[in-house]
C-alpha cells in the first residue's frame, strides 16, 4: 500500500506563487515579442524605404525594452509603448 505522509502542501505554497509569476511574466514577454515580430514583418513586406533597417531596429530595441522591462518586473510601460510608437511609425511609412 502506498504510504501517505503528513507533510503540509502549505509550504510549497510559494514555490508555487513563485513559479505561477514567472510563467505569467514570461507569457507576457512572449506576447509583447510576437507584437514587435509582426510589425517588423508589415515593415518588411510594406515599407517603400528603409524597410529592413526600420524592421530590424524596431525589432532589436523591442525586444531590449521587453528585457527590460522583464527585468523591473513592475509594468509593461516601456514595451508596450514602444510597441506602439513601432507601429505607429511603421503604419505612417507603409500608407
Amino acid at each position: 500500500m502506498a504510504k501517505h505522509s503528513s507533510v503540509k502542501h502549505s509550504d510549497d505554497m510559494e514555490e508555487h506563487r513563485n513559479t505561477y509569476d514567472a510563467f505569467i511574466k514570461g507569457s507576457v514577454a512572449l506576447s509583447i515579442i510576437c507584437g514587435y515580430v509582426l510589425v517588423a514583418l508589415v515593415s518588411f513586406s510594406f515599407a517603400p524605404t528603409f524597410n529592413v533597417f526600420m524592421g530590424f531596429s524596431g525589432l532589436i530595441l523591442g525586444i531590449v525594452a521587453v528585457f527590460l522591462d522583464m527585468r523591473r518586473g513592475s509594468s509593461w510601460y516601456l514595451s508596450v509603448g514602444l510597441l506602439v510608437l513601432f507601429g505607429l511609425v511603421i503604419a505612417a511609412s507603409v500608407s
